[in-house]
């Protein structure tokens, strides 16, 4: 059989729909011609969502997708739509809520079918070719479906309803109460009390790295000096970086591990984790020192640069699990390959990787570092030092070599949302490590993001890809570029930062917000849904809410607005009754009430920019983690568009820094060893 004829997410810039375009099913992607041909035609709709590093996404397309038995019978009887749920967010939300609704559990590859109008009545998430695990083959769903629609459809009109109903009678600020420092303390006790002691972080397997739990108990250590809670953050770092779901050759993170102790991961490679826990490894570097951390922070920012970057400066989504049709193979080694490529120093290597004959997982190795330079010393009579370089070079000779091998496929669209958690991380670390090359690349990213991600009326797009972006932006898009731009304002001080933050600020009350408190997902010009999503829970990525809380808390502290600073009043009471007993799935939330509940250091440094004495102020305000702080710095000639700066002259022409807390001011100082008592205080 010659080629297919590409089908209509041909037109698509999503590469997951791209994907999808030779599959003889007649899909659609989401939009007015797939509705209105169901309502003009009566048809059910079949709702398929993904994103392109799904294994089993790949696995159903394969399995259902690509048969022409399936097809026909897709073609025939329903209205086909394929959604990338990395572009649609809004659709995952709402029928991810429905399918936990009808099922009791979610995942991707999402099924669902709805109405023509778009109410969902039945879904569930992988349906195999055949029938096996007590499941019926996706033909036979499809089959049962249909005979219902035929014979029940007022049943399934009814149920619909139903469902939609319940959806929108869901709201978590039904129930609000203040988010207090008992609550914070509360959190810090249920994550310490609840953490796997062996291996770290939560849970049992599949096991989910958690980075915005790690640095709420960063902050609490921090805030508190309690040990037990940097304990907690150090055990789990220190067995993620060790374990097979951190890249030991190229860094970065793959998405989860599929057991306890973080030797298998699901391989793909998240723009978001990687985001995230960089930055959890940078702060935790800064408190205690541990290279390993700054080793993870710099391989993985490394990784992002290399691999995860457009030559124009955004970043790329993620890296499939998949090469050549097989998980995980682009990764995994044999003894044999190790021995040709290192030699005498092969043994080295494999007793520090946990190299066997008989593989760590499914006949080949995950690497995975299993001993420390000390021990191995011992066991091959070579000094520590020697053993690093070694097993250095070893790293390096196994990189080039996989660097042959054939590449998962990337997701190269540019999503805006995690672009600015991916720029407020290198901004981060470029001023923490003081490393220039990260503050051009922080730098690059934020002109790209105003520059191809919003729109000349200063609103933004979700996405973009080979020149094209699209679809309204989303409330965590407004947030999280928000944040990276505050980051890279305090990493750079040039003020277009800090306004192009302030002016999406400013969209996000003047769209998102909900008068009862909080943020809707949607700007109140999108596309009308069964519901308009407000999702207040934090899971792989923050929410909406709580980055929105985050970064408003942030730019009140700079500006003294008022409206600011009564939004993140009135959203953090919408979590308050659940944060403390579930920390895990609240963990930005608790972020931003930290910064909030006992109030910020507000520090304002005037002087000439290059000059040592400035430096060295901006370099005590950021040489430890302090959570709870904002810095602006100006050289006092200029005229600045930063309310914190305003009317703060440089004493007797020296540079100088105003420290400010809760409306009261401490007295100008102008030299380090002053500000950081002050900060300390």
């Amino acid at each position: 059989m010659g080629p297919r004829v590409p089908n209509r997410l041909a037109a698509e810039s999503s590469p997951y729909l791209l994907q999808h375009q030779h599959n003889p099913v007649d899909w659609y992607p989401w939009g007015e011609e797939a509705l209105a041909k169901a309502r003009d035609e009566n048809r059910p709709i079949f709702l398929s969502i993904g994103y392109a590093a799904c294994h089993w996404c790949h696995v159903m397309e394969h399995e259902s997708f690509e048969d022409d038995d399936t097809a026909d019978y897709l073609n025939e009887h329903f209205v086909s739509i394929k959604v990338d749920r990395e572009e649609r967010p809004d659709l995952d939300q709402i029928y991810m809520s429905a399918v936990t609704a009808i099922t009791g559990h979610g995942g991707w590859p999402m099924t669902v079918f709805l109405m023509p109008d778009g109410r969902p009545f039945h879904g569930g998430t992988y349906f195999p070719p055949e029938p096996r695990y007590g499941m019926p083959s996706f033909l036979q769903l499809l089959k049962q479906v249909w005979e219902a629609w035929v014979i029940r459809r007022d049943d399934l009109d009814n149920g619909a309803q139903q469902l939609v109903e319940a959806l929108q009678r869901v709201q978590v600020g039904a129930s609000a109460s203040e988010l207090t420092e008992h609550t914070l303390g509360q959190a810090s006790r249920v994550l310490a009390a609840s953490h796997d002691r062996q291996h770290g972080g939560w849970g049992a397997a599949p096991k989910f790295p958690q980075p915005m739990a790690l640095e709420f108990l960063l902050r609490r250590h921090v805030a508190t000096g309690e040990g037990l809670l940097l304990d907690v953050v150090e055990r789990s770092l220190t067995k993620m970086a060790r374990g097979g779901i951190y890249d030991q050759l190229g860094g970065g993170f793959h998405r989860y591990s599929v057991d306890a102790e973080w030797l298998a991961p699901h391989f793909e490679k998240m723009l978001y984790d990687n985001a995230q826990l960089a930055r959890v490894y940078l702060h935790a570097w800064q408190i205690t020192g541990d290279a390993e951390y700054r080793a993870v922070v710099e391989a993985t920012l490394d990784y992002v640069a290399r691999e995860m970057t457009h030559p124009d400066g955004g970043f790329f989504s993620t890296q499939d699990a998949d090469s050549e049709g097989e998980e995980g193979k682009f990764f995994v080694w044999s003894v044999d390959e190790v021995d040709e490529l290192l030699g005498n120093d092969a043994p080295l290597f494999r007793d520090a990787y946990d190299v066997t004959r008989g593989g760590n997982w499914e006949g080949k190795t995950i690497l995975r570092r299993v001993r420390d330079a000390d021990v191995l010393a011992s066991m091959h009579g070579l000094a520590v030092e020697e053993v690093e370089a070694r097993l250095a070079a070893g790293r390096a000779a196994l990189l080039e070599r996989r660097e042959g091998r054939i590449r998962p496929g990337l997701d190269d669209k540019v999503l805006t949302a995690w672009n600015g958690m991916m720029l407020a991380t290198v901004a981060d670390a470029a001023r923490v490590l003081d490393r220039g090359d990260y503050r051009d690349m922080a730098a690059r990213a934020g002109e790209f993001a105003l520059r191809e991600l919003r729109r000349p009326n200063g609103r933004l797009w979700r996405t973009w890809r080979d020149g094209q972006a699209k679809l309204n932006g989303y409330l965590e898009d407004y947030a999280c570029l928000a944040s990276g731009l505050v980051e890279l304002y305090q990493t750079t001080f040039d003020p277009r930062w800090f306004e192009a933050a302030c002016e999406l600020a400013d969209a996000m009350l003047a769209h998102f917000a909900d008068p009862a408190g909080g943020f809707f997902d949607t700007s109140e010009d999108h596309e009308t849904l069964i519901t308009r999503p407000k999702d207040v829970q934090d899971n792989a990525t923050p929410s909406g809410n709580a980055m929105a809380a985050t970064v408003l808390a942030q730019l009140a502290a700079l500006t003294g607005d008022a409206r600011f600073a009564d939004a993140v009043a009135q959203a953090l009471p919408l979590v308050g009754r659940f944060a403390g007993e579930h920390a895990t799935g609240f963990g930005q939330w608790l972020c931003a009430a930290d910064f909030t509940v006992a109030g910020a250091h507000e520090v304002a440094i005037v002087g000439d920019l290059e000059d040592p004495g400035t430096r060295g102020l901006i370099d005590a305000a950021f040489a430890a983690y302090r959570p709870r702080q904002v810095v602006a710095a100006a050289a006092p000639s200029e005229s600045t568009t930063v309310p914190l700066l305003v009317d703060r002259p440089a004493i007797n022409g020296a540079a100088t820094a105003y420290v400010c807390r809760n409306f009261a001011c401490e007295l100008p100082v102008t030299d380090a060893a002053g500000l950081v008592a002050q900060l300390a205080g």
